[in-house]
Formats: C-alpha cells, sequence, structure tokens
C-alpha cells in the first residue's frame, strides 16, 4: 500500500509559482489540453451552483482524444496538470461558482504532494478551497479500496468537497458508500435518461435520494436533457442538475443557462 499521511503532517509546498504554470500549459505531456466547462444548476433557486471542468484538446477536440494519450508514464503529470489548470482557467473567466475537477485515483502516488500542488494552485488564483469539487468517476478501478477511501477523507479533510461521478453506472456501487460517504453522489445518465417513462427508474432514484439524505450526502442528477425528466428529477426532490437541457460545456467563456429548459 501507498505512503500516507495525515493532513496535518504535510510539508510546506516545495515547489514555485512556475512549476504550476509548467503544469497548466503542460510541459513534459508531450501533448497539449484545455478545459470547456458546464455549469450545474440548482432549478429550485435558479442558479449555477457550480461549473464542472471538462477536459478538451486545445481546439475543442473531444475528451477521448485527449485521454487517448494518457499512459502509465505520463498519468501523474497530467493528472497534476489537470488540475492546476482547471483552476487557472475558471480564475482566467472570473467564474465564482464552486468549481469540479476530475482526478484519476490510480496516478496518485503520493497523495500529499497532490494536495500541495493544488492548494498552491488555489493559492495562486485566489480560489478557496471550499468551492473546490474533486470528483471521481465510480467506473474507475481502484485495486485497494481502503486506500481509496483514505485519500478521499483527507481530501475532504483538507476543505476541498468530495464526489463521486457517474454513480450506479460503475463497479463499486453501493460498496464505495459503504467505505467512504462523499459530500455530492453525481446519479449517472442512463439512471436519468427517460426515468419520466419509466417506473423502475424512478423508483430507484427516489431510494438513492432518501440514501443521500439518510447519509448527508447531496444528491445530483447529471445528463438531464429533457423538459420530462427535470420535472420528474424535481418530483423526487432533485434540484441539482447537469445537461443539455441548460447548457452544454462552453470554452472560452461562460455560457448562458436556459432556464425554460427548451
Amino acid at each position: 500500500m501507498p505512503s500516507f499521511q495525515p493532513a496535518s503532517h504535510f510539508a510546506p509546498f516545495d515547489g514555485t509559482p512556475e512549476d504550476c504554470d509548467a503544469c497548466a500549459r503542460g510541459d513534459r505531456l508531450g501533448f497539449q489540453f484545455d478545459f470547456a466547462y458546464q455549469p450545474i444548476v440548482d432549478v429550485a433557486r435558479r442558479e449555477v451552483f457550480a461549473r464542472e471542468a471538462l477536459v478538451r484538446g486545445p481546439g475543442g477536440e473531444p475528451a477521448g482524444q485527449v485521454l487517448a494519450q494518457v499512459n502509465e508514464d505520463n498519468r501523474y503529470r497530467f493528472d497534476q496538470s489537470c488540475r492546476v489548470k482547471a483552476i487557472k482557467r475558471a480564475a482566467e473567466l472570473g467564474l465564482t461558482e464552486r468549481l469540479s475537477i476530475n482526478f484519476l485515483p490510480n496516478a496518485i502516488y503520493r497523495p500529499e504532494i497532490c494536495i500541495r500542488t493544488t492548494l498552491e494552485a488555489a493559492r495562486t488564483h485566489g480560489v478557496a478551497l471550499e468551492r473546490i469539487i474533486f470528483e471521481v468517476t465510480e467506473g474507475e478501478r481502484v485495486e485497494d479500496g481502503p486506500w481509496f477511501a483514505a485519500i478521499l477523507r483527507e481530501y475532504k479533510r483538507v476543505g476541498f468537497l468530495t464526489a463521486i461521478d457517474d454513480f450506479g453506472a460503475g463497479y463499486a456501487g453501493l460498496k464505495l458508500l459503504a467505505d467512504f460517504q462523499p459530500d455530492i453522489v453525481k446519479l449517472d445518465m442512463d439512471l436519468i435518461r427517460g426515468l419520466d417513462a419509466d417506473r423502475a427508474r424512478r423508483r430507484i432514484v427516489d431510494h438513492l435520494v432518501r440514501l443521500g439524505a439518510d447519509l448527508g450526502i447531496t444528491v445530483i442528477a447529471e445528463g438531464v436533457e429533457t423538459v420530462a425528466e427535470r420535472d420528474a428529477l424535481r418530483d423526487l426532490g432533485i434540484t441539482l442538475m447537469q445537461g443539455y437541457l441548460f447548457a452544454r460545456p462552453v470554452m472560452g467563456a461562460v455560457g448562458a443557462i436556459d432556464w425554460a429548459g427548451g
């Protein structure tokens, strides 16, 4: 098992602002990438709850083209670069909402270094720690579940929010919630698709909402594309949503929200 230090034992960040700039540029990766930002909206308050940083190519190429260049040799550097660049870009765009960043748990060999680099980027660009959400997909295979849960607990302890993305579609499911209770669970779009006309999906989502309430976990529905899905989710008590119904990911600008849903 990799060594793991509590947050209180972290050494001071030993890098420099130039190191953060190198991460943001993608130095030593051998390829470039950028981010598009998609809002997570609160339909009850009609406000943006957070914006998720979604990796793209420098010319807007799909995430798959970027991720195809990630391998065992550059995975750690890519993960670090994503964190720094997502924070830097959000600051440049003047985003004031929470910022959701995806991370690769299998890229974390030294958690204390990962967190220190992120802390330095947040300090450099004036982003409060409580505004940063770290998302990990449930579908990410993690060989050491307890170690993974320990990483998430330390992120939470330092002051970041934590989220499990694509919940209901991956390998861990309820076992992951037994090991660690994140701040947020994002329900996979396959559970959301057509749930207004699908009794089984509605019942599953209803139970997940109640489970989240029992465990103190905020539930977000992702992949919302129709007004009927939105209304069915509201009836089930979900008001935080993400999807094309409201806004698509946008690079280099803050996109408008379609509150009417088309």
